[in-house]
């Protein structure tokens, strides 16, 4: 009866952590597709002051230009649409959101400081390690992309002079990310929820 009552607690007792470390996973999860969407919202909000701020022959300049076409990310693999977002496993969505969000460390300085955003990229990069860790509990990382060189640092070291297109594409591109990688914490976050319904 005695080692029965002691098997029980101990069956017990890991169901508790296991729930806390469940709860304490999906309040990280939570907490990066804030950080994430808090971006895609500052990148929006400069886009539209960059926009404004434009004598109207600019803007029709900027509307000839674009579409936006190409991105320096688009080198780092990813799902190219709603059907492969959705097949895509967890730990392949936080990669692919790390390495986007890693891309941009360097040419987030050359956007201003509006809210320091490198310090955010920063801290959501670090967020997004941890829940890799979490996710791989025990395993060996196998990303083929992380030895792979960051493709932004040297297109963008020609931006700061004053180029009306390289400069709306550099705030273009950044949005783009932003949403790509609010697109897929968002998912991951819903398929670490185990909700059955995780649509786009």
């Amino acid at each position: 009866m005695a080692r029965a009552l002691v098997l029980l607690s101990v069956v017990v007792a890991s169901v508790f952590i296991s729930q806390g470390s469940t709860s304490e996973n999906q309040r990280l999860f939570n907490n990066a597709v804030i950080r994430v969407q808090h971006l895609h919202q500052l990148a929006a909000k400069m886009i539209t002051d960059f926009e404004e701020s434009l004598l109207p022959e600019e803007r029709r300049q900027l509307s000839k230009i674009f579409p936006l076409s190409f991105c320096n990310s688009d080198s780092i693999e990813a799902p190219t649409g709603k059907d492969e977002t959705q097949k895509s496993s967890v730990l392949k969505l936080l990669h692919i959101s790390y390495r986007l969000i890693e891309s941009w460390e360097y040419p987030s300085r050359i956007l201003g400081n509006p809210n320091q955003i490198t310090e955010k990229l920063a801290d959501l990069k670090v967020g997004i390690s941890v829940l890799i860790k979490g996710c791989l509990d025990g395993q060996p990382n196998m990303d083929d992309n992380e030895s792979l060189p960051l493709p932004f640092e040297d297109f963008y070291q020609t931006l700061g002079d004053g180029n009306l297109r390289k400069s709306f594409r550099l705030l273009a591109c950044f949005k783009k990310d932003m949403h790509k990688v609010e697109t897929y914490l968002r998912v991951a976050n819903c398929r670490r929820s185990l909700d059955s319904n995780c649509t786009l």
